[in-house]
């Protein structure tokens, strides 16, 4: 266990739908790293992971969407599942917070179709970026330049495309939230 992010707040926002393996795995390693996480969403209480179409654990809600601010945590997780992120980008408060921590610079990590948010938020432009193939065009449409790879980082922006790719998504979402800011992070 490394000590690497003792003292950051790292928030992963997501909802039920939420692909059970890119919540639990990254909350993990993120917490065995030394941060303080968060579960943030958009109603108390629990939200419902899957294993893809079948229903897996479910997991409690530290903070609702209209309880906290960008300015609360030093990085944002983006797990994905297909009913979660469309969901939450159509959550004007989720897409706002997704997008403000891009306004003060700060490491985001977006896995499978988590990167929905980031269209939804317009915050891909011009940025490299990969995803789980379906919502390829819809970051191509929305400026970014999406390669297919496990891991992609462009200034504190990191993605990845599903499941197997958790390790290297980990591992670099760490080294990321580590570092902090990064000036060329902006909306």
């Amino acid at each position: 266990m490394s000590n690497s992010l003792k003292g950051k707040r790292i928030a992963f926002l997501a909802t039920d739908g939420v692909e059970q393996s890119e919540l639990v795995r990254p909350w993990k390693s993120i917490k065995n790293a030394g941060a303080d996480v968060e579960l943030v969403s958009l109603e108390s209480g629990k939200i419902q992971g899957v294993n893809h179409d079948e229903k897996a654990d479910q997991h409690n809600v530290d903070k609702t969407i209209d309880q906290v601010s960008a300015e609360d945590y030093d990085g944002l997780v983006l797990p994905g599942g297909v009913f979660n992120p469309d969901a939450l980008r159509t959550n004007e408060s989720a897409v706002d917070f997704v997008r403000d921590f891009f306004k003060q610079h700060k490491p985001v990590a977006a896995i499978c179709h988590g990167p929905w948010l980031l269209v939804e938020a317009d915050v891909v432009r011009g940025r490299k970026v990969t995803s789980w193939p379906s919502v390829k065009t819809d970051l191509i449409n929305a400026g970014a330049e999406w390669v297919d790879e496990e891991c992609v980082c462009d200034e504190g922006l990191v993605t990845s495309r599903c499941p197997d790719d958790l390790p290297a998504f980990c591992d670099k979402a760490i080294e990321e939230f580590a570092e902090g800011k990064h000036a060329d992070q902006t909306a």
